[in-house]
């Protein structure tokens, strides 16, 4: 278990980190989520002595990360792709690690299996591909075979098959009982793999929980109701008070669906039975984690683009 409580990190006038506190649960996959420049990695890298925090501490079942005794065997993490010698190969890099920490060569061997590597083992780390340096990150972090599990963007560069090896290593550690907090800035990634979620904003904590808290909530829910007579439903959604959206006139359009909001399907679907009207489709649908994360940190964008750009009309 992650315990962060009050952290706080500045940068001269700059907040990186402003009095955050989470948990982080052991058994399952952790979300961490927030926009550019909220302060993930600033976190990340307070928590395993990186950085200094300004106030405030990260404990690990109790324990600080610069007082455990066995860091690696504790804790592994990848928060940077590329933090290594480039004139040496990856199990040179490993072997390093390794001797360095009381891990012995066979563990070596092994992480470098694990993470799909081993082929290219002897190779120079200057000729690694983005993809490849993440799985030697991961391979590091994995090397003390650690109770806990911190990974930054640990996706990126990967092929569609590396990144289906990542979720399902996750998914493995945590079934094991272990921890593991990820951030990513891939929603439907975390939609995927995530238990739970942490989401900050300029370095506050805007919301935590199960992921199910932030998706399969009435306020996201939205029922679809089509049928041949879409007046007929109109009329009785209408007359019952329910909420709806029609995607076209009903009067012109009568095989046209209806979205309706702040009800469940069950509900309908007994509403419209009494009332004789015949249905063709009663599905139940949730919000995208990418449309709540996106509603929930909208204040906390800093860098925000225009997504209908006015362009200079050029001819001759």
């Amino acid at each position: 278990m992650i315990t962060v409580e009050n952290l706080t990190k500045s940068y001269g006038k700059k907040r990186a980190v402003d009095d955050l506190s989470f948990t982080v649960r052991s058994g399952a996959v952790t979300g961490f989520l927030g926009p550019n420049g909220s302060g993930k990695s600033t976190t990340m890298r307070c928590m395993v002595g990186l950085d200094s925090p300004n106030n405030g501490h990260a404990l690990f079942d109790g324990v600080e990360y610069s007082k455990l005794s066995a860091p690696l065997s504790k804790v592994g993490s990848l928060l940077d792709g590329k933090a290594f010698h480039p004139g040496r190969s990856a199990r040179q890099h490993l072997t390093i690690v390794a001797q360095t920490h009381g891990i012995p060569q066979s563990r070596v061997d092994e992480v470098l299996t694990i993470t799909g590597i081993d082929s290219v083992a002897k190779k120079k780390l200057k000729g690694f591909s983005l993809g490849m340096g993440q799985r030697l990150g991961i391979a590091v972090a994995l090397l003390g075979d650690p109770e806990v599990l911190i990974l930054d963007e640990p996706v990126n560069g990967l092929d569609p098959d590396g990144v289906r090896w990542v979720r399902q290593l996750m998914r493995n550690f945590a079934a094991e009982g272990r921890t593991v907090l990820v951030s990513s800035h891939l929603m439907s990634e975390m939609a995927l793999t995530a238990d739970d979620l942490v989401i900050i904003g300029r370095g506050k904590l805007i919301a935590s929980g199960p992921i199910r808290d932030f998706t399969e909530t009435a306020s996201n829910r939205k029922i679809k109701v089509a049928g041949p007579d879409a007046l007929a439903i109109e009329n009785v959604l209408r007359t019952a008070n329910v909420t709806y959206l029609m995607n076209q006139p009903a009067e012109h359009y009568p095989t046209g669906y209806l979205e309706i909001s702040g009800s469940d399907r069950m509900s309908i679907g007994h509403l419209l039975y009494e009332n004789n009207v015949e249905i063709h489709e009663l599905t139940e649908t949730y919000s995208s984690l990418e449309d709540v994360f996106m509603e929930l940190t909208d204040d906390d964008v800093d860098y925000r683009v225009d997504t209908k750009p006015n362009y200079t009309q050029m001819g001759n």
